[in-house]
C-alpha cells in the first residue's frame, strides 16, 4: 500500500476515535480544560503519579481510568504522532502473517486499524486493563470486524493462549520507565559486563522476564516479532537487547530509531526491532552509544570578544564528550574526584587545564558525559560548577 494512502487512512481512523492532532502545548491544554472537569483532571494527575511510582495494580488502575469516555480522547490525543509513527511502520511489516497478536494493545487504536486494513488476517489484542479491553471490543463490534477479538490477560499471573506468526508489542515489555538499567564497567567506559545476575535483576524488576517468556511461548518457530520499547538510553538498551538475544531472537532488520512529538516534548523512542528466530540477515547487536552531534574541541575555531564574558569556548553534553576530553592536549589536572553516588552511579568530576584553556569534565556509569572549556579569565565559573557537582554527591 502507498504510504500517502496509509497515512490518510490512519488519520481518518484516529479522527473516528475522537483523537486530535495539536502542534502547540497552549492549544492542547486549552482543549483539555474544555473537555475535562477539574475533578477529572485532578483524578487523572493523581493516578498518573501513582502509576509512575507504584506497582502493577496502580498501572492497571491508570489505564482503566484512561478508558473512560470523556478522558480517552483527551489523553490519547497526546499520543497522536506516536500512533502515526508506530502504526505506519508496523503496517508495512505485517507481511504474510496470518495470525497476529498485539500484546499490550490498550484500547485497541492500532489493533483495530490493522484489522480494518487486512481482513484476511486474524488479530488478537491482549491487555491487562479490563476497561481498555472492553472499549476495544466495543469499537471492534461497532465496525463488525470478524477477524479481531480482544482478551483481558495479565501475563504476570497467567499464560497466553494460541500460536502466532507475528507478535507486535510496543510500550508493554519494559514498564519501569524510571529504572536506569545496567551501569557500565566504569565511568571511563560505555561497555557493560556480561554479568548474568545483573541481567536477571534488570529483567525481573522491570517485568521483562515473564512478559518476554510468555510471548516466546506463543510465537511460532518461523514467526516474527515487532518490538518498540522505551529503551533508547544505552543503559536500558543493552540489557533489553541481551534479553532478546538470550531467548533466541535475532535481528531481521537493522533497528530503527524512533522520534515523534508529543504535546509536551520531542520523544526519542525505540529502537524499533524486527526479530525472528532464524537470524538469516546475520545482523549484530550494537552495544555502543548512538552517533551524536558533538564535535572535538578546536581552539583555532573559537574566539571571544569583550562582550562574551559568559560565553563558553566549548560545551558538549553528548557521549562524544569523552572522546573530546581524551584528545585534549597536555591535560593538567587541578582537582578531581571519583565517588559512588547515592543512586548507585559511579561519578567522576575533573577540573584541569589544557594549553591555556580551563576545562571541567564529568562522567558517570550511566553514560552521561559533559565537557566544558573556557578561557582562563573565566575559570572561576568552572570552580563553582565543580564544587556544585561534589556537593551533589554527598
Amino acid at each position: 500500500m502507498a504510504l500517502d494512502f496509509l497515512r490518510q487512512a490512519l488519520r481518518e481512523h484516529l479522527a473516528w476515535w475522537g483523537l486530535r492532532h495539536f502542534t502547540s502545548d497552549r492549544e492542547y491544554f486549552a482543549w483539555q480544560r474544555q473537555q475535562l472537569s477539574i475533578e477529572e483532571l485532578n483524578q487523572l494527575n493523581s493516578q498518573a503519579e501513582r502509576k509512575r511510582t507504584g506497582d502493577r495494580f496502580d498501572e492497571i488502575a491508570f489505564y482503566d481510568l484512561a478508558a473512560q469516555p470523556t478522558i480517552l480522547p483527551v489523553l490519547y490525543s497526546q499520543r497522536y504522532e506516536y500512533y502515526e509513527e508506530i502504526g505506519l511502520r508496523t503496517t508495512a511489516r505485517l507481511g504474510q502473517a496470518k495470525a497476529v497478536l498485539d500484546f499490550g494493545c490498550g484500547i485497541g487504536v492500532l489493533t483495530i486499524f490493522y484489522a480494518r486494513l487486512f481482513p484476511e488476517k486474524n488479530f488478537v489484542g491482549v491487555d491487562r486493563s479490563s476497561a481498555s479491553v472492553a472499549v476495544a471490543q466495543g469499537k471492534a463490534d461497532k465496525l463488525g470486524l470478524r477477524n479481531l477479538r480482544f482478551a483481558c490477560v495479565d501475563v504476570e499471573t497467567e499464560p497466553l493462549s494460541g500460536a502466532y506468526d507475528l507478535v507486535v508489542v510496543t510500550h508493554a515489555l519494559v514498564q519501569a520507565e524510571q529504572d536506569r538499567g545496567l551501569p557500565s564497567r566504569s565511568w571511563r567506559a560505555f561497555e557493560r559486563e556480561q554479568d548474568s545476575s545483573q541481567q536477571l535483576s534488570f529483567e525481573q524488576r522491570t517485568g521483562l522476564a515473564i512478559r518476554l517468556d510468555r510471548l516466546c511461548q506463543v510465537l511460532n518457530p518461523s514467526g516474527r516479532m515487532i518490538v518498540n520499547e522505551k529503551t533508547r538510553q544505552l543503559a536500558r538498551r543493552v540489557p533489553f537487547q541481551r534479553a532478546l538475544a538470550n531467548r533466541g531472537l535475532r535481528l531481521a532488520e537493522r533497528p530503527a530509531l524512533i522520534r515523534y512529538q508529543t504535546v509536551e516534548e520531542v520523544v526519542d523512542d525505540g529502537p524499533l526491532y524486527v526479530l525472528d528466530r532464524k537470524g538469516e540477515a546475520a545482523l549484530n547487536w550494537d552495544e555502543q552509544p548512538e552517533r551524536d552531534q558533538g564535535q572535538l574541541f578546536d581552539p583555532g575555531a573559537v574566539s571571544m570578544s569583550a562582550g562574551d564574558a559568559d560565553r563558553m569556548l566549548y560545551e558538549n553534553h553528548w557521549p562524544s564528550a569523552q572522546r573530546a576530553w581524551e584528545q585534549l592536549k597536555d591535560r593538567q589536572v587541578i582537582s578531581e574526584t571519583t565517588r559512588q553516588a547515592a543512586d548507585g552511579r559511579q561519578v567522576h568530576a575533573e577540573r584541569g587545564r589544557s594549553r591555556g584553556q580551563h576545562y571541567l569534565y564529568c562522567a558517570n556509569t550511566f553514560d552521561q558525559r559533559q565537557l566544558v572549556i573556557v578561557e582562563e579569565a573565566h575559570s572561576a565559573m568552572l570552580d563553582e560548577y565543580y564544587q556544585e557537582i561534589i556537593r551533589g554527591l554527598t
